[in-house]
């Protein structure tokens, strides 16, 4: 009973990663007869197009501690792990490596381009399933799952079909957020509010004094609005036209009265562009106004832009502004305009509204159920505050356009008769004429958004509906995942799966931080900060990295990651090593199936190390997992080591054996209760040293064992 030389976590790691995945007891089909209720967790899908960076280190490890405890706590807990095709984010880092190559996708074949994808995404694939396992994942492999997996995609093809025949999905022309650079439409999530100084121009458009920072839009502007509470230009009436000069010659222009016009902005007057900006285009709605559109998908002005045609709008802006100061229709510019505007969330290219036909999810009754879900506290969130963030959200939530222009991702299973101007579910591709004229249909080209599919991954992922896996482990117990992506992802798996299963789909929500750089700074390649987490458990262990991100970190608030703080834990691995080496030691005459008496003082520590256990175990079941590790750790470390150990010295030299027996139970006692309580921040070192103590009823791994809750 010896631990040999330092604590190597490379040599210890690999071995320790075989025993458990031999042992059977990742999948909760296979754990001892004593874990009977379940307990599940559906692993964030990881995107398939990189490899892991220190966020995901920390998704895996919260994930797994909290497996681990209630495997230990004798639940069959199932913590299902996946992988995320990831649409345009994939299609976005793939087109990056084609730039690199010199080449481009919309030079491609679509087919070659999704085969190259997929070869891509696969191969991605094994490199984080095999990054996943080195983190300490007690993830149950055999029940691996993929999005694109093809009974996936037959339950969200399912969703898909439910939701139309439902009248929740509709393809309706309306004003969308595109990106010139990728080409293709993205939600509002998609997208990001920037702030940014633009020159604010005044112009004369007849009468009146109009401002905007886009006169490239302005051509078609034939439209003049004012509220009609505007008692400055009460004398116009809605309807009303009048001729006036403009940027190419005259135009007629009609008056309408609208109360989306904010009165103290400006003049209290604005022509509109439909085509190009959304409050535009909702006031030609209202009054059933004709829209034309100005710029094209690529960014270039249209022809009815006269000489400006085929210019792309940076360049043509200035020009513009030019010739309208020569025609006397340039009042005055402000040089230092502040305003938001929208960029796409993976290139910072300004999105320029288009209006199009696209694929919409009503949202607001599946907001409605999901509403009535949250406020009744049926779903528990941490930390709190995510639950009033969350009911604002879905009480002023929007249509989701769930169409995207990328070949990467499930195609959408329609086709369209042009003739008749009607679309028609084909989920198992199998119609090819309309039936009310007959034509030849048209198959829809466009994906799903991607997280329309990954917004039905927990009931998915357990092959809902009549699998045992679904009646057994769904609702599931936790979803953890970063705060960040609350709308993007999570708000759409409780309206989904309320709305599929009629069943909330998880029974708590542990949303982290983000892992920032030891500056504090965000994360990113082009910052060349991103810290990927297996060079720091290659240089420390993994345990070290393990317990590292979680003692300090509370739920919902970002960590700065300094390697120094991953540095010191693994001097606490070091520590525990040590300590472990001298108990066993010391254990070399001890007969772990012999009844000790244990004296009085060795009782009160024990009783001590019962209130230890049983206070952890309350932090572990409120999800106050940097709280729970931290104590085991001064634990360990101060009473245990500094105290406890020292104070043994004498006692395990004593001729009198009463005296060293009961110091000898004592030490194991207290050494296999924190190795148990410490093994799921960091499982390998504690498996490890478990595997060589001698215990009574000793069980294959520690990670089975019984938890000790005092």
């Amino acid at each position: 009973m010896e631990l040999s030389g330092p604590y190597e976590p490379k040599q210890v790691e690999g071995k320790i990663y075989k025993l458990w995945e031999d042992s059977g007891f990742f999948n909760p089909d296979k754990l001892p007869k004593r874990h009977k209720k379940p307990f599940t967790i559906i692993m964030p899908p990881t995107n398939a197009n990189g490899s892991l960076h220190a966020g995901h280190g920390l998704v895996l490890t919260i994930e797994d501690i909290i497996t681990r405890y209630k495997r230990m706590r004798g639940f069959k807990a199932l913590w299902l792990p996946g992988l995320d095709h990831a649409g345009f984010e994939t299609q976005v880092v793939y087109e990056k490596k084609l730039e690199k190559e010199g080449k481009s996708r919309f030079k491609m074949n679509p087919e070659e381009l999704y085969k190259e994808i997929l070869d891509f995404t696969l191969n991605n694939k094994k490199n984080i399933e095999e990054q996943t396992k080195k983190i300490g994942s007690s993830c149950d492999w055999s029940r691996e799952k993929f999005t694109l997996d093809k009974n996936i995609i037959k339950i969200v093809y399912s969703t898909f079909e439910k939701l139309y025949n439902d009248g929740l999905i509709y393809r309706d022309k309306k004003i969308i957020n595109w990106c010139s650079k990728h080409q293709t439409s993205l939600s509002d999530l998609e997208t990001n509010d920037v702030d940014q100084i633009d020159k604010l121009y005044y112009l004369k458009y007849g009468p009146f004094t109009i401002t905007t920072t886009r006169p490239e839009t302005k051509f078609g502007d034939k439209y003049i609005v004012m509220h009609p509470k505007d008692k400055r230009y009460k004398e116009y009436k809605n309807g009303q036209k009048i001729e006036l000069e403009w940027i190419n010659g005259s135009v007629i222009t009609t008056f309408i009265k609208d109360e989306l016009i904010d009165m103290n902005f400006g003049t209290g007057v604005m022509t509109i562009t439909p085509w190009h900006d959304a409050i535009d285009f909702n006031i030609a709605q209202n009054h059933k106004l004709e829209k034309e559109q100005i710029i094209d998908f690529y960014g270039r002005l249209l022809p009815i832009a006269g000489e400006f045609g085929g210019m792309k709008i940076t360049e043509a802006r200035e020009k513009i502004i030019e010739k309208l100061s020569t025609k006397g229709l340039l009042v005055k510019i402000d040089e230092n305009y502040k305003h938001t505007v929208k960029t796409c969330y993976k290139c910072g290219t300004l999105i320029e509204p288009q209006i199009k036909k696209q694929w919409f999810i009503k949202m607001k009754p599946l907001a409605a159920e999901a509403i009535k879900i949250i406020e009744k506290n049926k779903i528990n969130f941490i930390p709190k505050y995510y639950k009033k963030i969350s009911l604002h959200w879905l009480k002023n939530i929007i249509d989701w356009n769930i169409s995207r222009q990328i070949v990467w991702g499930i195609p959408i299973p329609a086709k369209i008769c042009e003739n008749c101007q009607i679309e028609l579910i084909d989920t198992e591709n199998k119609i090819t004429k309309c039936k009310k004229c007959g034509n030849l249909l048209i198959k829809e080209s466009d994906t799903f958004d991607t997280w329309f599919s990954s917004g039905q991954w927990p009931f998915a992922a357990l092959n809902y509906p009549n699998s045992k896996d679904y009646k057994k482990f769904y609702p599931t117990d936790v979803m953890e995942t970063a705060g960040e992506i609350i709308f993007f992802w999570v708000m759409r798996m409780i309206m989904l799966g309320s709305y599929i299963t009629k069943k909330i789909p998880f029974k708590n929500v542990y949303l982290h931080g983000l892992i920032l750089d030891a500056q504090g700074k965000k994360m990113s390649k082009s910052k060349g900060n991103v810290i990927n987490p297996l060079d720091l458990t290659n240089k420390y262990g993994t345990d070290a990295f393990r317990i590292g991100l979680i003692i300090g970190n509370t739920p919902g608030t970002s960590l700065a990651l300094d390697e120094n703080r991953i540095r010191g834990y693994r001097n606490f691995a070091n520590k525990i090593w040590n300590a472990s080496r001298f108990v066993l030691t010391n254990l070399n005459d001890y007969n772990a199936n012999k009844e000790i008496k244990l004296l009085p003082k060795d009782k009160k520590i024990l009783k001590n190390l019962n209130k230890l256990s049983k206070e952890t175990t309350k932090l572990m079941d409120e999800f106050k997992f940097y709280s729970a590790a931290e104590k085991v750790y001064h634990y360990f470390w101060h009473t245990f080591c500094d105290k406890i150990i020292e104070e043994s010295k004498e006692r395990l030299n004593s001729q009198d054996k009463k005296e060293k027996q009961s110091a000898q139970y004592l030490l194991l006692e207290i050494l296999t209760t924190n190795l148990k309580l410490l093994h799921p921040f960091m499982p390998f070192i504690t498996e490890e040293i478990y595997q060589q103590i001698p215990l009574k009823n000793k069980k294959k791994c520690i990670m089975v064992e019984e938890w000790p809750q005092g």
